[in-house]
């Protein structure tokens, strides 16, 4: 069966050139080739597109009316091309966006503002692009690393003043942990180490789904938290909260990622805002510059 949109372009064609031989020339066809699809359209339309003579091809009065529509269909598809190609080179349209909420609101919320000034075609909301933080199963999406995500031990001084400061992963056992239940780690148990390898139980007179409400139970002094970084650096700069250097070093939860669907070709808004994410957080993120370097860090294998 022949393409019926070819047929549109080649009814087209030999009506501005007004003989098959030339647009046949002009679209790289076989004259033959040519010849098929008009008379298919007119098999399938039941009319006669064209009076015929020796010398030239002229249109019939259906002939001029199905050209007007033809060429309008054509423009229209031209049109909708050049939008769809345009989307895979200038970042432009909606990009749905789905973030952790801390992160989201600490860390990718302050940078949207500049984002809409470098692409202003570009508005924000969810999602064909996540945001997705730790070690990541296998699946059909697309992941880059935009990220480290590193944790630390800390406390309020208060806390630290009033029970003491752990100096061993065993000696957590004596102090009130604060369990995040959200992460990949359980919330009755910390792992250290540079593999994970090392399991502590903790246990706490608080546990909740939410990076914020653990660290601001932290600072007012009620026990210890084990948060990333991007949640508790601003503290630990402040002082209101200090990191404890323990006998293991702390975990880094696999990274921070961007997740998208399969596409071979991402539209330029996702590439865009991937880029743009990625050039403020790499090699260090914002949120760690400043902060003492991670424990065992210094340590080089020989």
């Amino acid at each position: 069966m022949l393409d019926r949109l070819t047929g549109l372009e080649v009814f087209a064609k030999v009506a501005a050139a007004g003989s098959l031989s030339s647009a046949a020339r002009a679209m790289g066809l076989s004259q033959t080739m040519v010849t098929k699809h008009i008379a298919a359209l007119e098999a399938r339309l039941g009319v006669k597109l064209f009076h015929r003579t020796t010398r030239r091809l002229s249109l019939t009065e259906s002939g001029r009316f199905y050209l007007e529509a033809s060429e309008r269909i054509l423009a229209e598809m031209e049109a909708a091309d050049a939008t769809v190609a345009a989307d895979r080179v200038e970042p432009r349209g909606l990009l749905r966006l789905n973030v952790p909420l801390a992160f989201g609101t600490r860390q990718i919320a302050p940078l949207l503002s500049e984002f809409a000034q470098r692409h202003p075609r570009v508005g924000v909301e969810g999602w064909d692009l996540a945001v997705r933080i730790g070690n990541l199963s296998s699946s059909s999406l697309i992941a880059r690393r935009i990220a480290p995500c590193r944790l630390v031990v800390c406390a309020a001084p208060s806390y630290l003043d009033a029970r003491g400061y752990p100096l061993t992963v065993s000696s957590l056992k004596d102090h009130n942990c604060l369990g995040y239940t959200l992460s990949q780690q359980r919330a009755d148990r910390w792992a250290f180490g540079a593999r994970a390898e090392v399991s502590v139980g903790i246990s706490g007179n608080l546990r909740a789904n939410n990076g914020d409400a653990l660290r601001a139970a932290a600072i007012a002094g009620q026990g210890l938290v084990y948060q990333p970084t991007f949640i508790v650096a601003d503290d630990l700069r402040a002082g209101t909260l200090v990191e404890l250097r323990l006998d293991q070093p702390t975990v880094e939860l696999g990274g921070i990622y961007a997740v998208y669907l399969p596409d071979r070709d991402p539209p330029a808004k996702v590439r865009a805002f991937i880029d743009f994410i990625a050039n403020r957080f790499l090699p260090e993120p914002p949120w760690d510059r400043g902060l003492a370097a991670p424990h065992g860090s210094d340590v080089v294998a020989g």
